[in-house]
């Protein structure tokens, strides 16, 4: 594999602001790359700028050796964008939305025809077709976006907070979609805050806040990296086994605390790795403890999220600082 896109210390101040603080990062052809972050960390004026919607005021970046400052034309052959809040327009049918968008990319009439099929079967509205863009289910417009962005056979898709605002169902039928698209080869940077989703979702990832990249690499790397620790949820069986566990729990030296929820069950925060958690249920096993459900009490991504956001971001990743304009 070789990187696709490479950012290279890209920035963007406004008024003085500084929004993006000398970002550089590596996405490899064919991944499907997080962007993860609170709001207003960066993310939306990221893939703005590698979009060409916004002029870093300083750094760069390459989409597949093509330069966003001067070569923004021959980026955008290359790129799908779809933008945090999608527009579609009333009183176009759906067929005639995306033929719309494939005459602007100067697709001839037969080449439209064949693309609008097979978009609206990939995005699965081809019973949609003859539909107006307005009548359909926030769902469903957000596919047609999807489908929007790729008229053109992108190599590389942005997509900002593509699951926002979705259900369950529409957000496993999205991401379900984006692995097809990666399957077809395309290579896919999308920014999103409901981490879980993109936990199952990324190849790797990059955490951002304030501008900054705290943490960047394959999913499984940043989780050996940063992972020290984290809380589980225990469900013992009976009354007895709760006092039993809890009982045991406090003499443990790596267990941080022990408190009992209204659901029966016993939150733990855990000092160590998933070594420590094996050692831990092994002693409440070995000590008689019947253990019904042992797990973790929120994704692995969200504590890490949560570990890496909580400290300065020089302490973190000391050589990122900020870019003069």
């Amino acid at each position: 594999m070789s990187a696709v896109v490479q950012v290279d210390r890209l920035t963007k101040r406004y008024n003085g602001s500084l929004a993006v603080a000398g970002l550089e990062l590596n996405v490899e052809q064919g991944e499907i790359f997080g962007l993860v972050g609170p709001n207003g960390a960066g993310k939306t004026t990221t893939l703005k700028m590698l979009a060409t919607l916004l002029v870093p005021s300083a750094g760069d970046a390459l989409i597949a050796g093509y330069s966003i400052r001067r070569q923004p034309d021959a980026v955008r052959q290359l790129i799908g964008y779809m933008p945090d809040t999608f527009g579609v327009y009333d009183d176009m049918r759906v067929w005639e939305y995306l033929d719309f968008f494939g005459r602007c990319y100067g697709l001839p009439a037969g080449r439209r025809r064949q693309m609008i099929g097979d978009l609206l079967e990939l995005v699965d509205l081809a019973n949609k077709r003859e539909a107006y863009v307005q009548d359909l289910s926030r769902g469903m417009q957000q596919r047609l976006c999807l489908a929007h962005a790729l008229v053109h056979d992108p190599q590389v898709l942005l997509l900002d907070e593509p699951a926002s605002g979705l259900d369950p169902r529409a957000r496993v039928e999205l991401r379900e979609l984006l692995r097809e698209l990666r399957a077809l080869g395309k290579t896919i940077l999308i920014s999103s805050h409901i981490l879980p989703e993109l936990e199952e979702l990324c190849t790797s990832l990059a955490i951002i806040d304030h501008g900054r990249v705290l943490a960047s690499g394959k999913v499984e790397d940043i989780h050996q990296a940063f992972r020290a620790g984290g809380v589980y949820l225990l469900r013992p069986i009976g009354e007895a086994g709760l006092m039993a566990a809890e009982a045991l729990l406090a003499g443990l030296p790596e267990v941080a605390s022990v408190a009992r929820r209204p659901d029966g069950q016993l939150e733990i925060a855990l000092r160590g790795d998933e070594e420590a958690a094996a050692r831990l249920v092994a002693a409440l096993v070995g000590d008689g403890v019947r253990v019904a459900a042992f797990a973790p009490a929120a994704s692995d991504l969200e504590e890490l999220f949560l570990q890496i956001t909580d400290v300065e971001p020089s302490a973190v990743m000391p050589g990122v600082q900020e870019v003069a304009a």
